[in-house]
């Protein structure tokens, strides 16, 4: 079966929704583990703080300290939705924790999130 390219220009919308679903749902777990360090530590949050650097396949979630030290919380796949835990800061874990596309995998992943990554581990 040959693809023309109309046919790859009809697909690409919908390719370019996923993977901004998939960095919108990011950005929401960043914003879920800072209200969890928050919660737990009963401090401010000066200089504490998750964010998203952009790979070429992966999204990494990082975690910076106030002292400016930086490690990655987990990785996610741009296309897939797949969460990874970290296994260094360049390559993620071989295990899939959660898919942020799939509805009931995505409510786990956000209501079982907190900041020190102990959701990550398998059960």
């Amino acid at each position: 079966m040959k693809t023309e390219f109309a046919d790859f220009v009809a697909t690409q919308d919908a390719r370019n929704t996923i993977q901004l679903k998939v960095r919108e749902h990011c950005l929401t777990l960043c914003d879920l583990l800072v209200e969890n360090f928050k919660s737990r530590n009963n401090a401010r949050l000066d200089g504490y703080k998750f964010y998203i650097e952009s790979g070429r396949k992966y999204h990494k979630l990082i975690m910076e300290t106030e002292s400016g030290s930086r490690s990655v919380h987990a990785f996610v796949d741009k296309k897939s939705g797949e969460v990874y835990k970290a296994a260094s800061w360049k390559a993620p874990a071989k295990i899939v924790r959660y898919n942020l596309l799939e509805i009931a995998s995505r409510e786990e992943c956000f209501s079982r999130a907190d900041w020190a990554g102990g959701y990550l581990y398998i059960k």
